[in-house]
């Protein structure tokens, strides 16, 4: 049933999928673990294990390297030997980002901070997500830098002659973790507090690995400051735990095809990453949650899921930021759960790697499901009896939305066969992803 020809992948109906599957490492701590690293107080390695093998995190190693710190790679185990916020060294050629907006917007915090002369850059896709959003605080603060129509990559910093960056009080104005981040970093190298609000919490590793002060007002807006008097030990092992947003495929995939009996092993749970799996426990999804008792920055976990009936919900603006990476499968589940689902204010899909909630619309008009596409979002008419027509699924290169086509397509009639352009697209978040598809068929 699969195979590949001309940049594309045959799939369709597997049946019910059972087994067991141990989640890739997350993509978003396995970043923040090798740059909090290397600006950690240098004397000890540090050793970070599970280090994610996907494209993005070895696009930061690879920046890093270029940056004189020392950086070494032993299958998934990564050594950095810490340079501190004074070791970082002006690169001698560009750096390089790939695919990787976190390693682009997390990176330009760092450098920005440190006074580091120098040019990031990306490929086609990230070169147009807008990095506005980044620059504008970053300038406020005094970093110079330079972009691409003011906006877009190549990102060019330029060493402030002033000094360091001065403190600021930054409320974001979308809910985004990369924006945050970056700030934050950027203040670690300001003499004076940083504080960053957000009315809408999203992913919270950043504070949680560096164990920076979160203030919550009685409004409910979380207050995170940083400082240059904030002491960087990261621990001297690291651990990096499963992609929950990797998982989401495969729950997904469960649900929707009868029979199906799934466990997700090692997959993090943190609270601020798993909106999707109170949305699909909300359309009736039969998921179980195993807690690992042994503690840890990053809480994990077993989960376990069931094929289940599914009805429709609508997503209110407050859930997006915690399922934003979640949402395009989400809608392949949504196609066939009872009733209508909504989501509305996810704007920021469409800044993504690609249109996110256009090429969500392609799938589903692909499969010939039911739906309206909006500005800021979808609405999809579902139906539990629906099946997939077999078809040519684009990705734009997309990796989630390679994965939730292929999910899509699982539930196909048997016999017949769909296709996934640039299947190989899913190497930039889940390498192993086409043989964790075929280990539970």
């Amino acid at each position: 049933m699969q195979g590949e020809s001309k940049g594309t992948r045959k799939t369709g109906n597997r049946g019910a999928l059972k087994g067991s599957l141990k989640m890739p490492a997350d993509k978003s701590i396995a970043h923040r673990s090798a740059m909090f690293a290397a600006i950690s107080e240098p004397g000890m390695d540090i050793v970070i294990r599970n280090y994610s093998s996907a494209e993005d995190p070895h696009s930061t190693l690879s920046c890093l390297k270029k940056l004189g710190v020392p950086v070494n790679v032993e299958g998934d185990t990564v050594t950095i030997t810490p340079v501190g916020r004074d070791g970082i060294i002006n690169p001698k050629e560009e750096l390089d980002c790939g695919n990787s907006g976190t390693t682009m917007r997390l990176m330009a915090g760092i450098l920005a901070g440190a006074g580091t002369e120098c040019i990031l850059t990306g490929d086609e896709s990230l070169s147009g997500r807008p990095m506005s959003r980044i620059i504008n605080p970053l300038r406020e603060m005094g970093a110079k830098i330079s972009a691409r129509d003011d906006k877009y990559a190549p990102l060019k910093i330029i060493r402030n002659s002033s000094g360091s960056l001065k403190p600021i009080h930054y409320k974001l104005p979308v809910a985004s973790a990369q924006v945050k981040s970056c700030v934050l970093l950027a203040g670690l190298f300001a003499d004076d507090p940083t504080t960053v609000e957000e009315t809408v919490p999203s992913r919270d590793h950043t504070e949680r690995m560096l164990g920076l002060p979160v203030e919550i007002r009685h409004d409910g807006a979380r207050l995170i400051t940083s400082s240059k008097k904030l002491k960087l030990n990261l621990d001297v092992h690291t651990v990096v735990p499963g992609d929950f947003s990797a998982a989401a495929f495969w729950l997904v995939a469960a649900l929707i095809n009868p029979g199906s009996s799934v466990k997700l092993e090692n997959t993090g749970i943190n609270p601020t990453r798993t909106g999707a799996l109170g949305i699909l426990q909300r359309m009736g999804a039969t998921i179980s949650v195993d807690p690992d008792k042994s503690g840890g920055k990053e809480p994990v976990a077993t989960i376990t899921v069931k094929s289940s009936k599914l009805k429709g919900t609508s997503l209110n603006q407050e859930e997006i930021p915690n399922a934003i990476d979640e949402i395009p499968v989400l809608a392949v589940a949504m196609a066939f759960a009872e009733g209508t689902s909504s989501i509305r204010g996810a704007e920021e899909l469409r800044y993504k790697e690609t249109d996110r909630i256009a090429a969500v619309a392609s799938i589903l008009k692909t499969a010939g499901a039911d739906f309206k596409e909006f500005p800021d979002g979808i609405e999809i008419y579902g139906n539990p009896n629906f099946v997939p027509q077999p078809g040519v699924y684009q990705t734009w290169k997309d990796h989630r939305i390679a994965m939730s086509a292929a999910v899509m397509a699982s539930r196909s009639k048997t016999g017949e066969e769909s296709e996934v352009e640039f299947p190989e697209c899913v190497g930039v978040s889940y390498p192993g992803f086409w043989e964790d598809f075929d280990k539970l068929s």
